[in-house]
């Protein structure tokens, strides 16, 4: 029984056509791609805690069970106000991290 789950499965697979655009020829070249690549997973992982923690507070803002931009703002409209800029600050974050990629 074993052999035949043995047989089904491919010896080798062909790797996507797309995978690989041009291989890396040097160990700098691989140096550089490597730093790249963690800069981008900490960009990206930084930002989305940063909108998780956003969103969270404008959750929190909303049902009323906290008052963290009253020390801003003394109405409610201004405390949105004042969410609302911190958003807009969040996508600024975003594109600026995504330029020149």
């Amino acid at each position: 029984m074993a052999d035949d789950k043995d047989s089904e499965r491919p010896t080798h697979s062909e790797p996507d056509e797309e995978a690989i655009d041009e291989p890396t020829t040097s160990s700098a070249q691989e140096a550089d791609e490597t730093a790249w690549m963690m800069k981008e997973g900490v960009t990206i992982g930084l930002i989305a805690i940063g909108a998780t923690l956003l969103l969270a507070l404008g959750l929190l803002q909303g049902t009323g069970r906290v008052d963290v931009l009253a020390p801003i703002a003394d109405t409610g409209l201004g405390q949105w106000a004042a969410f609302a800029v911190l958003v807009l600050v969040a996508i600024a974050v975003f594109a600026w991290s995504r330029t020149g990629v």
